[in-house]
């Protein structure tokens, strides 16, 4: 994949995920324990093996480049490969990003002094796992100047996102914006494919577009426009990404067969973590004896930056003439350098360096960094932001009332604690 420059958009402000997004940008946000939202494409990217990236931030970033600097530096420049931060330089004219397409024509140079065959489009938040190599194969296959990774999704669904309306060869005829009546798949009238911001075009082509228009956004903006001049073909990510290269690594039969049963279910996996419930929804994936999305699969591995803590650490004790304590984590991610000091941990998701003091309850939440729950606390549907110190005895997700006077609460009634809201006593 030499001939191929990847942009991964990571400017994203995510005012629908506030209060997380209050200090950090949306591909920033953590994930699954020991991640950010950037992880993902980023692991995609290097499984697919694409090694010329180009990251474009905005919104607060400095969280974003820390982490890009401490656990993304794996890059050889004497082989060419790269992953580089581009801030916005105004080098076009006084106005920052004001968009997608935007972003790009005001760092074309960057594409031109490379002068690839193929620039990938990727967005830096989304949930998923994609064999980027099968996607460019499908746009060489059918000679596409530019293709559109979509997803299928059911019709009731399909109004919240872009629909590309599609003849039977899949090549994209007309496209809806957050449509009342999404056109159907040709042969699956129950379905429709919504775009998922991912683009492959042919450089040629997306330098022209970009040079002679002033369109801020490749989705709502160039995608729609140049579909009668220019071949532009639907990815159906559902039933194209089989992400082959999982099955070429295993060699014995039987794990053959173990492996692909992981590489179908997690190439069907896609989530949009735009809100506070769906960030929720994604971690909960993670969970359980046969998550959704499974980090632990051995074929595509999720990378992220090494993490200096101890090992997490569970304790068990019965004193004398008191209540037991119990330390326990059931169907739950706990990651480094947390201690379950006699609290019960269930389907949650807890980052580093997270303590759950004794009879304490922690259920179906996501608890970040550095964050101690107190004794006898009860904790039940709640996302936990960093730096945190709860006191004893404390419900959050108990009282839906109590609740929404202290802290945000989504319409699924997800609690929302921000950072540092409870402070150190």
């Amino acid at each position: 994949m030499k001939d191929v420059l990847t942009i991964i958009m990571a400017g994203g402000r995510g005012t629908r995920l506030m209060p997380l997004t209050e200090d950090r940008s949306k591909p920033a946000v953590p994930f699954g324990g020991i991640y950010r939202l950037i992880d993902i494409p980023l692991s995609n990217c290097i499984n697919s093996q694409l090694y010329k990236i180009l990251v474009f931030p905005q919104y607060k970033s400095q969280s974003l480049v820390d982490h890009l600097d401490e656990g993304w530096n794996i890059f050889s420049n004497d082989l060419g490969h790269y992953l580089r931060v581009v801030a916005p330089q105004q080098r076009t004219g006084e106005k920052w990003y004001g968009g997608t397409a935007d972003s790009v024509r005001q760092n074309l140079y960057l594409i031109k002094r490379e002068m690839p065959r193929y620039v990938m489009i990727l967005s830096g938040d989304h949930v998923y796992k994609m064999d980027y190599m099968a996607f460019r194969d499908y746009h060489e296959k059918v000679d596409a100047d530019v293709t559109v990774a979509l997803l299928e999704v059911d019709r009731a669904q399909g109004s919240e996102f872009g629909i590309a309306e599609v003849d039977n060869d899949f090549r994209i005829r007309a496209w809806q914006e957050k449509p009342k009546e999404p056109k159907p798949i040709p042969d699956d009238p129950e379905r429709c494919l919504a775009s998922m911001g991912i683009y492959l075009f042919r450089t040629e082509l997306l330098l022209d577009m970009l040079e002679k228009t002033d369109y801020a956004d490749f989705g709502r903006d160039i995608i729609p426009r140049a579909i009668d001049s220019l071949k532009i073909f639907a990815y159906p990510y559902r039933r194209m990404n089989r992400i082959r290269d999982y099955i070429r690594q295993v060699d014995a039969d039987g794990a053959r067969r173990t492996h692909l049963v992981e590489a179908t279910r997690d190439s069907q996996y896609w989530r949009d973590v735009g809100t506070l419930d769906a960030y929720w929804n994604a971690n909960m994936d993670l969970t359980g004896v046969d998550p959704f999305f499974n980090l632990y699969g051995y074929l595509w591995p999720v990378r992220t930056r090494p993490h200096q803590y101890p090992p997490a650490k569970f304790i068990f004790n019965i004193p004398d003439h008191m209540e037991p304590r119990t330390g326990t984590a059931i169907d739950s991610l706990v990651s480094p350098g947390c201690i379950i000091s006699g609290g019960v941990v269930r389907s949650s998701v807890l980052s580093c360096d997270v303590t759950v003091r004794s009879w304490a309850m922690v259920d179906e939440s996501v608890i970040m960094d550095h964050v101690e729950v107190g004794r006898h606390c009860k904790i039940k549907k709640a996302i936990i932001d960093k730096d945190n110190v709860i006191p004893p005895y404390t419900e959050i997700g108990i009282n839906p009332q109590s609740d929404r006077e202290r802290f945000t609460v989504t319409p699924r009634g997800i609690v929302v604690v921000a950072k540092g809201h409870f402070k150190a006593q």
